[in-house]
């Protein structure tokens, strides 16, 4: 890495992002909040996965930098408030991967992967305890989270914890049969309520589950949705 490349390229866009937002910048870009610049920060974040998912180096490099872009713009605004500026955002999170690899940059050992992921959780568990008190584990699990991504979250970080029981594989693949069975004699417009209800306790089940064979319930529906977007193309294109 060329050190004085990779801090030139970095001031050269700071610089850039401190005039669109100064006098004589760009209105748009000036007149922009917190709140309004969050849905674009989304937006980006998910052109990066989209990016990842077909594969192209140069499209997630160009993808990466609009996401960059939305980083500065952020600690840009909260330098202008006085709140933080993007100095503190680069130490802060450099502290925190220090703190959280005390195998790499302290005298703890450990043996494999499972074991810094439980290092990592406790360590986290513990940054939270001293920033909010002693608050629930899964109490910090954004809510803006995807749904299926945040059950996950949340039945990890609860297992991790040990504050509840792991259900057995089996015991939860029995639930989810249970849970399909009784929505198949519920009828509409009747049971309304209660089949939405168990909709989503049909749903959480399932990511649940897959959590427990290794996997990730957003990541196994983003797969099977570009399966069917891929035959549905193919189908179009055949009735063509």
């Amino acid at each position: 890495m060329n050190r004085n490349r990779l801090f030139t390229a970095l001031i050269d866009l700071v610089e850039l992002v401190a005039r669109l937002r100064g006098p004589g910048g760009c209105p748009w870009d000036a007149k922009q909040t917190f709140g309004s610049v969050r849905m674009y920060l989304l937006e980006e974040a998910y052109e990066v996965l989209d990016a990842i998912e077909r594969g192209e180096p140069r499209e997630i490099c160009q993808e990466l930098g609009d996401l960059l872009f939305q980083i500065l713009f952020l600690s840009h605004m909260g330098e202008e408030s006085g709140g933080f500026d993007l100095v503190e955002v680069m130490t802060g999170i450099h502290e925190k991967m220090v703190r959280r690899h005390p195998h790499i940059f302290a005298s703890t050992t450990v043996k494999d992967a499972e074991e810094v992921s439980l290092n990592w959780a406790r360590i986290k568990k513990d940054e939270k305890k001293e920033l909010q008190g002693n608050g629930s584990c899964i109490g910090s699990v954004p809510s803006g989270l995807p749904a299926l991504l945040r059950a996950h979250r949340l039945t990890e970080r609860a297992s991790k914890a040990g504050g509840t029981s792991e259900v057995e594989h089996r015991e939860l693949v029995d639930r989810i049969h249970k849970c399909l069975r009784e929505i198949g004699v519920l009828e509409q417009p009747r049971d309304r309520d209660l089949i939405r209800r168990k909709m989503g306790d049909l749903l959480f089940g399932m990511a649940d589950l897959s959590r427990k064979m290794g996997f990730n319930a957003e990541d196994l529906l983003r797969d099977a949705n570009q399966r069917f977007s891929d035959r549905f193309q193919e189908a179009e294109e055949g009735n063509g």
